[in-house]
């Protein structure tokens, strides 16, 4: 059984090493901050990782070198060769590669710049440097018991945090008063930082998805977007709730509850093997049936991780690639519907996917809070 008190980072690496097969691949280097951090528990500024199916090897210079050492004596990370940088990172990554005997290394192209690579390819000039797609990122998809037990004590963390909204919301106080009011709850909740800039949106800015707070003062009859999330040991949380001041219009009342029923809709569709555009459509559909498809601006849902933006997406299928639902993924799920000159709604958990259905991890009441 994996052990929920720490990362599977022998599994996490097996599969890693799994993916190099395919392609003919000696080994990958993995440079992405989130994906070091998945890998090998390193959350600095500059490291390489290089895995291969024999080994691997960390490419550090030395304002992390005795950090590792000590991370390695403590099995705080996985055995792994540290492998020093002495001049600079491509000079040393060139070296330890032709040390090795590769010939067809992969680098992760959604994020290796183009000088970085040449930088690279000049380091080695004998090797084929091969992009991949998604090699850490597949595996993150679906997460192991240890982010599991993290997600879980976030979500009763944000559900606490959603708890202090009726004293924080106030008629009177600007978005930006509010905002600060509620990352000051996410901090006292044990949250380390925030994993986004926390939306607060009233009145005419609640139709804006993605409004930043601003000296508006929230006044009679707004509808108040609040979107906010926390940091807890590096994995994003994501919460979105509702608040109104009185008197609520009717159109704010049926706007608000059509939201609801598309909510619940595309969090009773998810299960293992369901497409995850079908989840969107659930939602999508309860929308499109109250004359607010249109007003449907952005997806059902997106994967937490390390990032705030992880796969899997829940989309429309004419919109990206969809793919089937896997138990151990995490995601949102959160349907809106903005209207000028009504306002905006929008509904929003964080779920995990079991094996048979849908765990919400963000146990909070979504009902709409009135002040």
């Amino acid at each position: 059984m994996t052990d929920a008190s720490r990362p599977d980072w022998t599994g996490r690496l097996t599969r890693v090493r799994a993916s190099l097969a395919g392609p003919g691949l000696d080994a990958v280097v993995v440079s992405t901050p989130a994906n070091l951090h998945y890998l090998a528990n390193f959350t600095g500024s500059a490291g390489l990782l290089l895995v291969a199916r024999d080994g691997g090897a960390f490419v550090i210079d030395g304002r992390y070198e005795a950090g590792v050492r000590q991370m390695l004596l403590a099995d705080a990370m996985p055995a792994l060769d540290v492998e020093p940088v002495a001049r600079r990172y491509d000079l040393t990554l060139g070296e330890v590669v032709a040390k090795r005997g590769y010939a067809r290394v992969g680098f992760e192209a959604a994020h290796v710049t183009v000088a970085t690579l040449a930088a690279w390819q000049r380091a080695a000039a004998g090797v084929e440097w091969v992009p991949t797609y998604d090699v850490v990122e597949g595996p993150r998809r679906v997460k192991d018991a240890q982010e599991i037990s993290i997600f879980r004590r976030g979500g009763i963390a944000m559900a606490a945090v959603a708890a202090q909204l009726p004293r924080i919301v106030r008629a009177g106080r600007t978005e930006i008063e509010v905002a600060s009011g509620i990352e000051a709850a996410l901090s006292e909740a044990g949250f380390s930082r925030v994993s986004f800039p926390t939306i607060v949106a009233s009145g005419p800015n609640s139709a804006l998805p993605h409004a930043r707070p601003t000296t508006r003062r929230l006044g009679p009859g707004d509808l108040v977007v609040l979107d906010f999330g926390g940091v807890l040991d590096g994995y994003c949380l994501d919460l979105t709730r509702m608040a109104a001041v009185e008197p609520v219009a009717p159109q704010a009342h049926a706007l608000y509850a059509a939201v609801r029923l598309a909510h619940g809709a595309a969090l009773s569709a998810v299960h293992p093997g369901i497409e995850t555009s079908a989840v969107d459509a659930a939602a999508r559909t309860v929308l499109e049936g109250r004359g607010l498809g249109e007003a449907f601006l952005h997806a059902t849902g997106h994967g937490l991780g390390l990032d705030i933006h992880e796969a899997p997406r829940l989309a429309r299928a004419d919109a990206g690639a969809s793919e089937r639902v896997e138990p151990g993924m995490v995601f949102t799920i959160e349907p809106g519907a903005y209207v000028t000159g009504v306002g905006g709604v929008r509904l929003e958990d964080d779920v995990l996917v079991t094996t048979d259905g849908a765990e919400v991890l963000t146990d909070a009441p979504r009902d709409l809070l009135v002040v």
